[in-house]
């Protein structure tokens, strides 16, 4: 059985308001913006940033596009609660809690780590409680049994009906959507980079690529088996499409130690970017698909005179936020 920590105080009903008018309205297609970075125009290479970041102001980058068509689908079946997993620095959690609020859904988030349920909350998840997520632990060990039966059945005994959305929002659904991605870079350039968690935006970006473009996953975590993340794309491609799709690969020496790890190398690195830019760059994901993008173009990896394009794919976190007890 899986251990877990009594719930915290409900929040504001906020979830429970109607939703604005225009409240999910996306900026689409995002803005590619092309930037003169020196490590890239030494080399001859064009870099262009794909701004998914500015899609929406709550459900920024691929979290719109993966949780766009979930959503849908939870309306036209008359689901009103949402429950998803993540970390305690998920993206995926906050961009969840944000639908919620917006659209007037209950929301969900079992958090990894029962330990946490007595700390103050961190900045990402005190925004998912102030959006009005019920907040649940689970220890490590049921978190890895959570795709399972007796994990998901705990859950639904203990907060009724829900539809589920996986960790990082990545299902056939999210693949279908992020294929706009794709289709949007056309031609745009030879190799589209994007960071990797879950393979969602993987997935679909690459099968909505042209030919002769190449989507190229950089992994942000470290793993606990060799092909896993591979595995898992291939899996979300069987299931959105029906097989294989475009012509992607997975660049994985660039996680920095594992999911939400950073090291001096890679804040140097961000901290240069902006500097140069005056982008502030979210270091758990895109920071080091930049880093590694940088390091293949130092190294060789693209040849002169080539373009490539980067998928800015969320914000840093937010700062602290009033909301309900931090505590809990």
């Amino acid at each position: 059985m899986t251990s877990t920590v009594p719930d915290p105080p409900a929040p504001p009903p906020n979830r429970r308001r109607p939703p604005a008018p225009g409240a999910l309205r996306p900026c689409l297609p995002s803005p590619l913006q092309e930037i003169e970075d020196a490590p890239f125009a030494r080399r001859g290479i064009r870099l262009l940033l794909k701004r998914d970041d500015l899609i929406h102001p709550d459900l920024p980058g691929n979290k719109w596009r993966k949780l766009a068509p979930n959503l849908r689908a939870a309306e036209a079946a008359g689901d009103r609660t949402l429950l998803t997993f993540g970390g305690a620095y998920s993206n995926h959690l906050r961009a969840t809690a944000a639908a919620g609020r917006l659209l007037g859904f209950a929301t969900i988030g079992v958090v990894r780590g029962e330990e946490l349920a007595g700390a103050p909350l961190n900045p990402s998840l005190a925004r998912c409680a102030a959006d009005g997520m019920r907040l649940h632990f689970l220890d490590r060990a049921g978190y890895r049994r959570k795709d399972g039966p007796e994990v998901l059945g705990a859950l639904r005994d203990r907060f009724g009906a829900f539809r589920l959305i996986p960790e990082g929002g990545s299902n056939s659904l999210a693949a279908q959507g992020c294929t706009e991605l794709g289709r949007e870079l056309r031609g745009a350039a030879g190799t589209v980079a994007v960071a990797c968690g879950t393979g969602g935006t993987l997935a679909g970006l690459a099968a909505g690529l042209g030919p002769g473009q190449r989507a190229l996953g950089f992994p942000v975590l470290k793993g606990g088996r060799p092909h896993f993340l591979q595995e898992a794309v291939e899996r979300l491609q069987h299931a959105a499409f029906g097989g294989p799709r475009g012509d992607w690969r997975l660049a994985d020496r660039f996680h920095c130690g594992g999911y939400a790890r950073r090291t001096p190398e890679l804040d140097a690195f961000a901290d240069a970017f902006e500097d140069r830019h005056g982008l502030p760059l979210e270091r758990l994901y895109v920071a080091k698909m930049l880093l590694g993008l940088t390091t293949l173009a130092g190294e060789g990896a693209f040849a002169p005179g080539s373009t490539v394009a980067a998928v800015i794919t969320g914000t840093p976190d937010p700062e602290p936020c009033p909301g309900p007890d931090p505590g809990r």
